[in-house]
């Protein structure tokens, strides 16, 4: 047993309870057991995570056993859930991505019936404090002329750290508390006196027979701290802006040496650095409409040098369709543009700060993603930039590719010193710097790659937003209702709304 001063450790996690229930065709009536799997990183392999209880002939299975899993933002945790009938026979499958099951208030399946997934967020991952107030009746009191003047001291089981030991002393002002006796508890048991008072019996550790010595808990106030998740399921939007380096350093995209090189057979450092966090992002955003930027490039047909042109070609409308769709006006892009120079990073940071200004409900966060080469030309106004940018709803990744030192960009990551501009600080850290040679798998497995890029510049952005929302005293939107397959639910307020557009 470990002395502790609160009852109860929170720790810094994110852990989902999944519910699985299911809705089949007529024909169907055999025991069902599900089956999870999940997806490897690197070698993309299936691997079975855990198994449903079998239930009985069925058409509507509510399976009681649980999954627990760790959830988390900077992963794609690709999930498969098998539904098998006990004669082995294999029945048929749904497959989703980790994050869908959270963001959705169900998933409707399709053909072979109905899967309903639920997801909660487990509350003793967001746990702050624990509020107890005590009584007690009927204490021994240990000294002839004195009355009782007890108090507690609490331990908590080393081996789980829930289980809860009590010990009860009378105070003595010389410092010899007098023991008096002990109970224990749990913290799950404790939390169920937030509605009804619980008494324990105050057990003397030599003469161990029942007393009259009591200590009732009188109420327990928990304080949990709001999560990311509480946000998504709030209906809040992420909006992540791409943005590409154009400069002539880069190389000629024809040509192999180039960073830009557009090999028929593999990722260039730009593609993989675009996917690896794309692919994570597209997932929290619901028309998965990318803004996707270039800076540093002489545009056709009069070859000015522009700092912020659509890689897509259309001013009016900058929008990618996906992940995919970016690649594809990456790669279009490298064709009709000409790689000039020089590396201005401030245009940008402003040009999104503007669209992160106009939103104050926490309805919508803005995540600038800054993949280049070069040496930043416009640092004093960069700084500048970010100084502005770290009262507003807004983070920014930086990508350097290739094999520059990247010294100006390790400094606008702040972690060592917080960012000033004529004599400003920014008010919160929102900056994040990887070189991606740091990352590289140097077997050529880009996926493994994509997957170690995602996980290191993705990793803070939850605490960013997080640290803005606390700031700002912003709670989450109401949480829709679960989802249930007749009537048709109603549409998620995610799907019906953009709050601003860059």
């Amino acid at each position: 047993w470990l002395t502790s001063e609160c009852c109860f450790s929170a720790v810094k996690c994110s852990q989902l309870n999944l519910t699985l229930s299911f809705s089949l065709p007529s024909f169907v009536s055999f025991p069902t057991v599900c089956v999870l799997y999940t997806q490897g990183i690197a070698n993309r392999e299936w691997r079975e995570f855990g198994r449903t209880e079998v239930i009985d002939n069925t058409l509507n299975p509510d399976f009681v056993r649980k999954f627990i899993m760790d959830y988390f933002f900077e992963e794609r945790q690709n999930l498969r859930f098998d539904l098998r009938i006990v004669i082995t026979l294999f029945f048929f499958s749904v497959f989703c991505f980790f994050f869908l099951s959270v963001f959705s208030s169900g998933i409707p399946g399709k053909k072979c019936g109905t899967v309903i997934i639920r997801a909660e967020e487990l509350s003793n991952c967001r746990v702050r404090s624990v509020m107890l107030q005590f009584c007690g009746n009927k204490l021994d009191k240990k000294d002839f002329f004195g009355k009782s003047d007890p108090f507690l001291v609490f331990y908590r089981s080393n081996e789980d750290g829930l289980s809860i030991k009590v010990e009860v002393y009378d105070w003595d002002r010389d410092g010899g508390h007098d023991f008096i006796g002990e109970f224990s508890t749990s913290y799950r048991e404790m939390c169920r006196s937030q509605s009804q008072f619980h008494v324990y019996e105050v057990l003397p550790v030599l003469l161990p027979c029942s007393s009259d010595w009591q200590v009732t808990l009188l109420s327990c106030l928990v304080d949990t701290e709001l999560s990311f998740l509480d946000y998504i399921r709030g209906g809040m939007l992420l909006t992540c802006v791409l943005l590409c380096c154009y400069v002539w350093g880069a190389g000629n995209p024809s040509q192999p040496t180039s960073l830009h090189y557009m090999s028929p057979y593999q990722l260039n450092d730009y593609a993989v650095a675009l996917r690896a966090i794309g692919e994570i992002i597209q997932d929290y955003d619901s028309d998965k409409l990318f803004p996707a930027l270039g800076f540093g490039a002489k545009l056709p047909p009069d070859g000015r040098v522009s700092h912020e042109f659509p890689l897509n070609g259309n001013p009016q409308n900058p929008y990618c369709s996906g992940i995919d769709g970016v690649m594809e006006a990456y790669y279009q892009s490298l064709k009709s543009v000409r790689l000039y120079g020089p590396t201005h990073f401030s245009p940008v940071i402003n040009h999104v700060a503007r669209y992160a200004s106009a939103v104050t409900d926490g309805s919508q966060y803005f995540i600038l993603l800054i993949i280049s080469d070069g040496v930043i030309t416009d640092m004093a106004q960069t700084k500048e930039s970010i100084v502005n940018a770290a009262s507003l709803p807004m983070s920014i990744i930086i990508v350097g590719v290739g094999p520059a030192e990247f010294d100006e960009m390790i400094e606008l990551d702040g972690d060592e010193e917080r960012i000033s501009s004529q004599g400003r600080c920014a008010e919160r850290d929102i900056v994040q710097f990887v070189p991606f040679r740091d990352y590289i798998d140097r077997r050529g497995n880009h996926i493994l790659s994509m997957a170690r890029l995602a996980k290191e510049v993705l990793a803070e952005i939850p605490d960013q937003f997080l640290s803005y929302m606390r700031t700002r005293g912003i709670k989450p939107g109401p949480q829709p209702p679960p989802y249930t397959p007749c009537p048709p639910p109603a549409i998620h307020p995610l799907h019906t709304r953009r709050v601003s557009r860059i």
